[in-house]
């Protein structure tokens, strides 16, 4: 018998197949509010016209950019984002980027509503093994434009990199889940193949771990099983036509839909957990991390999940054959990295991953449990 809980997320809606900067709008004149606060990329605020398009189209209403976000959301660009945004006087955040800009966008909101002003002040409000203090709800919310496809945007759960420590830390709270998302596939074509090819990886991941929880359910594995297909599918075709609006939507959906475990209550498993620290520490790009630890987490899991693993083959348009196997030669096909050492991880690192993975959330519930860095450790040895 299922036993669970599902719980439907603070978003209220997901507009697709509209240009970004009429749904920007759109979704301010829905929500009464007159003060955006913008926080993008880089790149695209500096190299291409898409933010001020946005821009434009808000007009007075746009009350400040924030366009220096660094990749794995470090607390010192959270705090200053946070005090850019308390001194424009916002009522939203706008996010127009990749996963850091997205939880940091969500951490803004936890800081603004908790008067949390400095690096240190973090640590007043962030989770502890995945249970966050109490704290105020945020007041000041968010809507998101992604432009990559990680996912991010669908969880209420924002990873913040402490670089004193190395650790890539969780804060939380059901309210930071962006009351929309905006999936516009023209913004994604300035976003790199390799990033744009790895965050998808990621999305994969989601799905997969999903499906191979110890915790999952019906609800969760129609979401994961479609959004995997779909991903399948629409990867490689992205890959082969950078062009391709329908397959990069495709990809936008399938993400959208990997989100469906996590988001109702099904633990991701050790390529997460792992994944974390090879962020925080090792500074490896998110997608990356799902590229070189998926297969080999699938592996070491095989004997406690086979049947769970079948399905993510099946998903894939390969059904009967190995699933590690299957992803292995997925992720080879995109040209993305399938070892740790091809991101510069050798064996000297494996004690201090495997030690730090075990303060995750998520590999003390992986599907095979594990008991030990010493497991862990072997599960980095298959991906070396």
């Amino acid at each position: 018998m299922y036993k669970g809980r599902v719980v439907f997320g603070a978003m209220d809606e997901v507009v697709f197949g509209t240009a970004a900067a009429e749904a920007v709008v759109a979704q301010m004149n829905r929500l009464g509010t007159t003060r955006a606060f913008l926080m993008v990329s880089g790149t695209l605020n500096r190299e291409t016209d898409e933010i001020e398009k946005i821009r434009k189209a808000l007009g007075p209403r746009c009350v400040g950019t924030f366009d220096a976000m660094r990749p794995h959301t470090p607390r010192e660009g959270v705090i200053a984002a946070c005090e850019q945004a308390r001194a424009a006087d916002a009522d939203l955040i706008v996010t127009v980027g990749g996963g850091s800009i997205t939880d940091g966008a969500k951490a803004v909101q936890i800081c603004l509503a908790n008067d949390v002003r400095s690096v240190e002040d973090i640590d007043r409000v962030r989770a502890h093994k995945g249970v966050a203090p109490p704290i105020n709800p945020p007041v000041v919310r968010q809507v998101s434009v992604p432009t990559t496809i990680a996912g991010g945007e669908f969880s209420a759960i924002a990873g913040v990199t402490n670089e004193r420590t190395k650790v890539k830390e969780m804060l939380r709270h059901d309210l930071v889940m962006p009351r929309a998302a905006i999936l516009d596939p023209a913004l994604t074509v300035h976003t790199p193949e390799w990033l744009f090819l790895s965050t998808g990886i990621r999305a994969v991941d989601h799905c997969v771990e999903g499906l191979c929880s110890r915790e999952a359910h019906p609800y969760a594995d129609a979401q994961a099983i479609k959004g995997l297909s779909m991903l399948a599918e629409g990867l490689p075709r992205v890959k082969a036509d950078a062009r391709d609006l329908d397959a990069r939507m495709d990809c936008q959906l399938g993400t959208w839909l990997s989100m469906g475990p996590l988001s109702s209550g099904v633990p991701m498993g050790a390529s997460h957990g792992i994944g974390y620290v090879l962020g925080a520490v090792y500074d490896v790009p998110h997608g990356y991390t799902s590229c070189v630890m998926l297969p080999s987490v699938l592996r070491w899991n095989k004997s406690a999940d086979a049947g769970r693993q079948a399905l993510v083959a099946a998903a894939m348009g390969q059904p009967g054959k190995d699933a590690g196997d299957v992803l292995e030669a997925f992720i080879r096909g995109l040209g993305m990295p399938c070892s740790l050492q091809d991101v510069r991880i050798g064996p000297e690192h494996f004690d201090r991953i495997a030690e730090q993975a075990m303060g995750t959330p998520w590999v003390p519930r992986n599907p095979r449990k594990i008991d030990s860095p010493a497991q862990v450790r072997e599960i980095l040895l298959l991906a070396a």
